[in-house]
């Protein structure tokens, strides 16, 4: 039995790092194409190993250092303030409709569930928070507009909620004197970390790699996010070949064009991986929590 065991963790951890390295090669070639020089892409294609260093592809994205700076720093904070503002949100929803208590739970419950199935469209979205609301080319429109709050993330913290902390607890809390707010400041909160790092790091991913918002409702650059920015950047990079493909005089075989591309998602995603590692065990515990109960 114990042969079989150590048999078994054996392979486990073989189809483990099996698939670890799937997941990985993918990001590590992305990584080295950025650095390879453009012609020995187009040449040679892509290789793990660089066979031709270059840094062209980040002096082109680099070439104004002071808007990607400026654009990470918009990113930095509309990411920090829209996932504060969608947990606070989220638990002031979630909590109430974890409570059996609560009147006319099952009608709230359905309003939440029916926004996951339908909405007004794009069109009556734009035209509600450009012409109502007056949104556009400032920074609520990078915070406020389908990514405020979730229905998802309220029906994952309440089931998460109903189901790991007693009601017993809640009942005990009561005798000793606490109100609501206590209770849910006091005793729920810190109860329920795991939910919040999981979605903290959900949320916070969705605001850092969010760019339709920028593209609907941003015109000016002072307002771009380092994903917004990206964007034009690499559609203007397209225009570029495209109109030097139509126009015989104009030489684009120079640009690097494909490591630009490569590059771009380097910059866009490595801050998000830095930041992950701290996070993860708060991550793996939020979604596998409740998954079995004693």
């Amino acid at each position: 039995m114990v042969e079989k065991s150590k048999t078994f963790q054996i392979i486990g951890h073989f189809v483990m790092i099996l698939l670890c390295v799937f997941c990985l090669f993918p990001f590590l070639l992305l990584i080295v194409s950025s650095f390879t020089d453009e012609q020995v892409l187009i040449r040679e294609g892509y290789s793990i190993v660089p066979r031709a260093f270059s840094l062209d592809a980040y002096e082109y994205i680099f070439a104004n250092a002071e808007t990607i700076f400026r654009a990470y720093g918009t990113t930095i904070m509309v990411t920090v303030i829209g996932t504060v503002a969608n947990l606070l949100l989220t638990t002031l929803f979630a909590y109430p409709l974890s409570r059996k208590d609560l009147p006319h739970r099952n009608v709230w419950s359905f309003i939440v569930f029916f926004t996951m199935l339908f909405n007004g469209g794009l069109v009556p979205t734009y035209i509600m928070w450009t012409q109502y609301f007056h949104i556009r080319n400032t920074y609520a429109a990078l915070i406020v507009p389908t990514l405020m709050m979730g229905a998802f993330y309220v029906i994952m913290m309440r089931t998460n909620l109903s189901q790991n902390i007693p009601e017993e607890v809640l009942e005990a809390a009561r005798i000793d004197g606490a109100g609501e707010w206590k209770i849910l400041v006091k005793v729920v909160l810190p109860m329920s970390l795991p939910i919040i790092a999981t979605l903290m790091l959900l949320v916070g991913l969705s605001y850092w790699n969010d760019w339709m918002n920028g593209l609907y409702y941003l015109t000016q650059k002072k307002y771009y996010t380092i994903q917004v920015l990206l964007n034009n950047m690499l559609q203007d990079l397209q225009v570029l070949l495209t109109n030097s493909s139509a126009a015989s005089n104009v030489d684009m075989s120079s640009m690097p064009s494909t490591s630009i591309k490569m590059a771009i998602a380097v910059v866009g995603a490595v801050p998000i991986l830095v930041i992950y590692p701290f996070f993860q065990r708060y991550f793996v515990k939020g979604i596998t929590i409740g998954a079995v109960k004693g």
